[in-house]
């Protein structure tokens, strides 16, 4: 746990050590001079916020801590676990002074009145309660159809949010509060844990004050299931009421609203047969999407261009997806950054390259130039993100501890130390660190009975988004028949001299293909590519082949013929 003092340079956190497992709870008294903590220890920890040092612990729960609050003072402390207790301590006497069975379930949520002599609570069981501190007398106020997280109590009325994304209010006495036990349905409150040691003054199950709250704030239904697609550039989701959405993660946008419909049944619909290595990890624990992004795993994606339909691109340069998405999220801290240094803000679009900023980065060896994308700054469309309902940035910099900020909330300043170095290295320098072999080893061999026999070098090499077609080509380019090339195929497209005139796909000393610049269509191959007796899509990468066909652990095998007839 820490504690920050705020300094004209950030803050700096004061550790105060002593927890050993999970903290759930904090609260501090007016003065800021005294902090309580619980969590799983299932004790109360008082703390002194000018040294750090714990002073107390007090015991009495049985279970986890969930809920806290102090008076102005200090000298009292209310406590709401997950045995479904309520307490009220005497910290100058070290001691519990009462405690309070009105829950069936575990509290989460602590709200007192300005005098601290009421505290309304809620938690796992639906409910809203007011109790009395002194007299045990309490009052069911009213129920929901989720679990109470948090409380806030102002003026007459009480603002309720549960598990559900919408907050809700309800009325409330905070300067009388004994204007809601007058309804006649309190009792009062136990002090067992609940066997259900709750006496009731009435003799019945309490009974709500309020059946429904005097406004409700609507919230987006959280979403409760997601899958991440095998383009590894689309997750489906579906949320609370049921609705099911595909997003874009590259541009944190959702691209298609398919209603109600059933989650499995449109995955299946969805399916790809393609293989793309995971770049991103994602949850939804906070209801919303949540993209992390860790180096260098996060840079092992690429594609072509021609794929990503970027215009005005070579359709076969590469794009790493990890870099394109960061400078598309970081495209309004780069275009302050630059008017903050002086220059006018790019009128279209284009970002700094970072060639004309010192790079912090640039002490660190270990980095690899994106040679692909040099002077390469624009934002393309596939990474655009929205102004207007802008993604948040979560992260941690080089000195500090983590920070949250929308996209179009960051300034753009010098300090670079905001963000992490390999971060600012990629949007900045076009640098990358260094990743995994991206290249796909395979032999290709004539299948049998073959007439095709062309020259190789032995094993091959080429990059796992290679495309077939472009292994179409090479076979062509390479080709040595038994007979002339133009007596095999009457209505083939090809002539005798196209696999030297047109080289789309060459080896190079080292045995790796260098990608060609004509669509394969244009060629109108007569040759097909087989992996383990089956015919490839020319579509299929080599890394699909090899997931979803050669599924071996060994070298890929491709095997060619010439087909007769097209």
């Amino acid at each position: 746990m820490s504690m920050h003092t705020t300094q004209t340079q950030g803050y700096i956190p004061t550790s105060a050590k002593g927890h050993k497992d999970s903290v759930y709870a904090l609260a501090m008294n007016e003065s800021g001079t005294i902090l309580v903590s619980g969590g799983t220890e299932k004790v109360v920890r008082v703390w002194d916020t000018r040294s750090g040092s714990k002073t107390l612990k007090l015991r009495g729960h049985t279970d986890n801590i969930r809920a806290l609050l102090l008076d102005s003072s200090g000298r009292y402390c209310l406590s709401g676990s997950s045995d479904s207790m309520i307490r009220l301590w005497d910290i100058g006497q070290q001691r519990c002074v009462h405690s309070y069975a009105v829950h069936t379930d575990s509290v989460w949520a602590l709200a007192s009145t300005p005098t601290f002599s009421h505290v309304y609570s809620g938690g796992r069981d639906f409910s809203l309660y007011l109790t009395d501190l002194q007299t045990r007398e309490s009052s069911l106020v009213c129920t929901g159809e989720h679990p109470i997280l948090q409380l806030a109590l102002h003026d007459d009325s009480i603002w309720v949010a549960s598990t559900d994304s919408s907050v809700r209010r309800w009325p409330a006495e905070g300067c009388n509060p004994e204007k809601i036990f007058q309804s006649g349905n309190s009792f009062l409150a136990g002090n067992l844990s609940f066997s259900r040691a709750r006496v009731s003054l009435e003799g019945s199950t309490p009974v709500p004050v309020y059946k429904e709250p005097t406004l409700t704030i609507l919230g987006t239904p959280a979403i409760v299931q997601h899958e991440v697609l095998n383009n590894k550039r689309h997750v489906l989701t579906k949320d609370a009421s049921g609705s099911v959405k595909l997003w874009e993660i590259t541009k944190g946008a959702v691209i298609e609203d398919y209603g109600k419909v059933s989650f499995e049944e449109k995955k299946e619909e969805l399916f790809e047969m393609v293989s793309i290595p995971a770049w991103f990890t994602v949850d939804t624990r906070l209801g919303s999407l949540s993209v992390h992004l860790d180096t260098p795993q996060c840079f092992a994606a690429e594609m072509y261009s021609a794929d990503l339909n970027i215009v005005g691109k070579p359709e076969d340069d590469k794009v790493n997806l990890a870099r394109e998405t960061l400078k598309g999220l970081l495209a309004p801290w780069l275009r302050k950054r630059k008017q903050r240094s002086g220059s006018s803000a790019p009128a279209n679009g284009e970002l700094l390259s970072g060639k004309d900023t010192a790079s912090r980065s640039s002490t660190h060896s270990r980095v690899e130039v994106d040679g692909s994308s040099d002077n390469d700054a624009m934002v393309y469309p596939p990474f655009e993100f929205s102004d207007t309902s802008p993604p948040s940035i979560i992260t941690e910099g080089t000195h500090g501890g983590p920070w949250r900020k929308k996209t179009t909330d960051l300034e753009g300043t010098k300090d670079d130390k905001d963000f992490p170095w390999w971060c600012l290295d990629c949007v900045l320098n076009n640098r990358l660190p260094p990743r995994e072999n991206t290249k796909c080893s395979f032999y290709l061999q004539p299948c049998e009975g073959s007439s095709v026999q062309i020259l190789t070098q032995g094993k091959l090499s080429a990059p796992r988004i290679l495309r077939i077609h472009k292994v179409i080509n090479y076979v062509i380019e390479k080709m040595v028949l038994d007979k002339p090339l133009d007596s095999l195929n009457a209505e083939s497209s090809f002539s005798p001299g196209l696999a030297a005139s047109q080289s789309q796909l060459q080896v190079v000393g080292d045995g790796s293909f260098r990608s060609g610049f004509q669509p394969w269509q244009k060629l109108k191959p007569s040759i097909e590519i087989l992996c383990n007796n089956q015919v490839l899509s020319p579509e299929m990468s080599l890394a699909t082949v090899r997931a979803y066909v050669w599924k071996k652990s060994e070298d890929l095998i491709l095997n060619y013929r010439l087909v007769q007839g097209r």
